[in-house]
């Protein structure tokens, strides 16, 4: 019996370095604040000529070679995007035809900072049922460095860009997608938000001159979604599959924030070994977080063959998620 797994990851974080002093420079803040509060040291911005599909076909290339697949062999592009190119056409379909991926079909899936958990669940679901896709992509990638006010200190100081992808494809025995669990809390959608641009309020110079073309987050409300759906989805997702806690050997979570992590940590009664951090030098980079992280955890050898581990997402909408798998060709 062969179950669905992941048999390839890569990333792409852009070459600009973007630290705290410079930050202090710009807005009222410090490095020992944002330290503090956030654990962050310094973050990625793309270059000028970088866009979403840019770092998103990088990040798709690697995987791509890491998994020993040809772009001819994948079958569905799924691109997980809160700061996309444009609003049409899906970044997903702009990312099939630059690496060749003329076989697959492609689409985007919007959950913001849930984005790469949300995508690799529905991407799992799609091939254990339908045999049709026996190769997917599964793409995350943000560029916030062009929605931001970076004038906002409450906002600006958490974001990076980078993008993740990983390769799903057939792995032998018990390993792979164990199982996945994904949540919305709908009357909560104010709490992170990037209101104009779209239909609700066209980009029009009134928008842009009363702030509105730009990313918003009320700080304080999200601590506490965090503090109650991370631990949640944890537990859920390993319940499914009759395991607790003390059955994980690893945890990868959104990067927003290492304080917050280590709290939400520290609830699950989870040590900080068991988890690997990358947003002290990225930064919060959304949607892409996770699989930049477990990109650099695979090839820093923290993750092992046969260990259980949960992937943990968090973010606008509001959303959240949590995919169980088990690690092995």
């Amino acid at each position: 019996m062969h179950a669905v797994g992941i048999i390839g990851t890569g990333s792409y974080l852009p070459v600009r370095v973007l630290t705290n002093r410079e930050l202090e420079q710009r807005i009222e803040t410090t490095d020992a604040w944002i330290r503090e509060k956030t654990g962050i040291r310094e973050r990625r911005i793309a270059a000028e000529d970088e866009a979403t599909s840019d770092l998103a076909v990088q990040a798709s290339r690697e995987a791509l070679r890491n998994a020993g697949v040809r772009p001819s062999e994948i079958d569905l592009v799924l691109l997980a995007t809160s700061s996309p190119d444009m609003i049409q056409p899906p970044v997903a379909c702009m990312v099939q035809g630059r690496i060749g991926a003329s076989n697959a079909a492609a689409f985007d899936v919007g959950a913001v900072c849930s984005g790469f958990v949300y995508a690799l669940s529905i991407a799992g679901d799609l091939m254990k049922g339908n045999p049709r896709y026996r190769r997917v992509l599964v793409v995350a990638a943000e560029t916030y460095s062009r929605i931001l006010d970076w004038t906002d200190r409450n906002t600006c100081v958490f974001f990076g860009d980078g993008a993740s992808a990983v390769v799903l494809g057939r792995v032998s025995g018990d390993k792979g997608i164990l199982s996945s669990r994904l949540y919305a809390d709908g009357l909560r959608w104010d709490v992170i938000r990037y209101p104009a641009g779209g239909t609700r309020h066209p980009a029009t110079h009134e928008t842009l001159a009363k702030g509105l073309l730009a990313f918003q987050m009320d700080g304080k409300a999200v601590w506490r979604f965090v503090e109650e759906a991370f631990p949640r989805a944890v537990r859920d997702v390993l319940a499914s599959c009759g395991l607790c806690i003390e059955d994980v050997d690893f945890l990868i979570s959104h990067q927003a924030n290492a304080v917050l992590i280590a709290h939400c940590m520290k609830i699950l009664g989870l040590p900080m070994s068991k988890t690997h951090l990358t947003v002290d030098r990225y930064g919060n980079t959304s949607g892409a977080s996770v699989g930049i992280t477990l990109d650099e955890a695979v090839r820093l050898g923290k993750v092992r063959d046969g260990d259980r581990i949960v992937l943990v997402g968090f973010g606008g909408g509001l959303t959240s998620g949590a995919v169980l798998l088990k690690w092995g060709p």
